[in-house]
């Protein structure tokens, strides 16, 4: 076991080299100045599309499921555990500075996301079943063509590895164990593998009665389970921010000057406060990853533009709103300061600011936000596996992958994260390539939509056909 946690933790920190910083942070900056962040002024019209004042109702428009059940979808995975633990990880190994640079990836994550959802709609392509699908894997295959097939299976290879389970199972079964089990007797510290196992295939045989339905049932469920825990989210860490009001302003100055000295962590290294802080931002909210396209790309619509907009409130949401407010929440109770680490570390500022009952507030929004992750994420790596190898094949890997709900529920956290760290490097690769490659097709779309909404001939309830784009 543990020769294999450290072949994951090298091929984590191969893939996480200063090129692929540069590669996700600086390619998020380049479309901010290519598109000169002229999306950046429409954002009223995003809340537009999503309370669906521009639904298109109509039955040439492609595509299943409206803007907001795509986003909702494509939150259910982002606004999950990456906020909870994810930020707790940031803090624990990189100290309170990794926290800003995760809010620079979320503000080049905004933009990274309008090109990468946009181009999900302009480039849909057909499965071998004649299905329309959406996602970096048909972006490639149809804009780009065979010679570049390679960045194509190279996505949907490592999207198979990316969106498996065991990272949320193991951060769920971790805080009931945690909170439940070992106080109520039925598991111990050191003994808890039965548990942990029992736990495991119970919530394997759940959620496959949810995720068989496909992006029509899973998107219904995260549409309306994802902003109940958001307003739940809010309403509870503002009460624990409001009590400890008088040290925000101190926690958020030491968030920026650590940033830029590295004194938190071990020997003062400002790489690793970066590196730390941009890997956390990624797998918290994905932008240039890849893995929200798969969602987008199935919205009803025929306007990229609109889809790219909805898209681009991901990041807003998840990293600068809900990581900003865990970050806080964690650093004004001085639980960062413990021993403690992933969802515990969380669960215990909570205990902090609600005795008696904190830890299961904590524990109430990660069993929602880490299963309807769970969920988008079986949905995510079936359209993979289907590109790979057949939509046929799609039924045999969700078998797969909810018997790996059970190994998720028993692994070791350390080589979880490796292994997830791997593969989203992996995946950001040709997402971000292609994506750079194909930058000036979505300014001509979005210039093209945005003139057009200006001079009032995109109405609410109408909906026009976008301009094709070449080939």
């Amino acid at each position: 076991m543990e020769a294999i946690e450290n072949a994951l933790a090298s091929f984590a920190n191969f893939m996480w080299g200063p090129p692929l910083v540069v590669l996700l942070v600086g390619g998020g900056m380049f479309f901010m100045v290519h598109s000169r962040m002229m999306h950046f002024r429409y954002l009223r019209h995003s809340f537009d599309l999503l309370r669906g004042k521009y639904t298109n109702q109509s039955a040439d428009a492609a595509g299943d499921i409206t803007h907001y059940r795509a986003l909702a979808t494509a939150l259910a995975g982002t606004i999950g555990l990456g906020n909870i633990t994810g930020v707790a990880v940031a803090i624990s190994v990189g100290g309170p500075g990794a926290v800003f640079w995760m809010w620079v990836t979320a503000v080049v994550g905004i933009s990274t996301k309008f090109y990468t959802a946009s181009l999900a709609i302009m480039y849909r392509g057909y499965d071998d079943s004649g299905k329309l699908q959406g996602g970096p894997m048909y972006v490639i295959r149809e804009a780009l063509g065979r010679r570049w097939m390679p960045l194509a299976w190279m996505f949907a290879v490592a999207g198979m590895f990316g969106t498996l389970p065991v990272f949320q199972i193991n951060q769920l079964v971790q805080i009931l164990r945690d909170v439940i089990a070992v106080p109520a007797g039925f598991a111990s510290a050191d003994d808890h593998l039965a548990f942990d196992f029992t736990l495991g295939v119970i919530l394997s045989v759940a959620l496959f009665s949810i995720a068989v339905g496909k992006v029509k049932r899973v998107s219904a469920v995260a549409g309306k389970l994802v902003p109940t825990m958001v307003v739940f989210y809010f309403v509870i860490t503002g009460a624990l921010l409001l009590s400890n009001i008088t040290e925000i302003p101190a926690m958020l100055a030491l968030i920026v000057t650590d940033a830029f000295t590295g004194d938190a962590v071990s020997g003062g290294v400002l790489g690793a406060v970066i590196l730390i802080g941009v890997q956390r931002g990624v797998f918290s909210n994905e932008a240039g990853l890849g893995t929200e396209s798969l969602a987008h790309g199935a919205a009803k619509t025929n306007e990229p533009a609109r889809e790219g907009l909805v898209a681009m409130m991901g990041p807003v949401i998840d990293t600068l709103i809900v990581c900003t407010c865990t970050a806080l929440a964690i650093l004004v109770t001085g639980v960062y300061e413990g021993d403690a680490v992933g969802v515990t570390m969380t669960s215990l500022a909570y205990e902090q600011a609600f005795p008696g009952f904190g830890s299961y507030l904590v524990l109430i929004m990660v069993f929602v936000l880490s299963t309807t992750t769970v969920l988008t994420y079986s949905y995510y790596g079936s359209k993979c596996m289907g590109f790979l190898f057949g939509s046929k094949t799609e039924r045999y890997y969700l078998w797969g992958y909810m018997a790996l709900i059970t190994a998720g529920a028993v692994a070791s956290l350390d080589a979880v994260i490796s292994l997830f760290d791997g593969v989203y490097a992996t995946m950001a690769i040709p997402t971000m390539i292609s994506t750079i490659v194909l930058a000036p097709k979505v300014r001509e779309m979005a210039r093209d939509y945005f003139a057009r909404l200006d001079k009032g001939e995109v109405v609410p309830g109408e909906a026009k056909e976008a301009p094709v784009p070449e080939q």
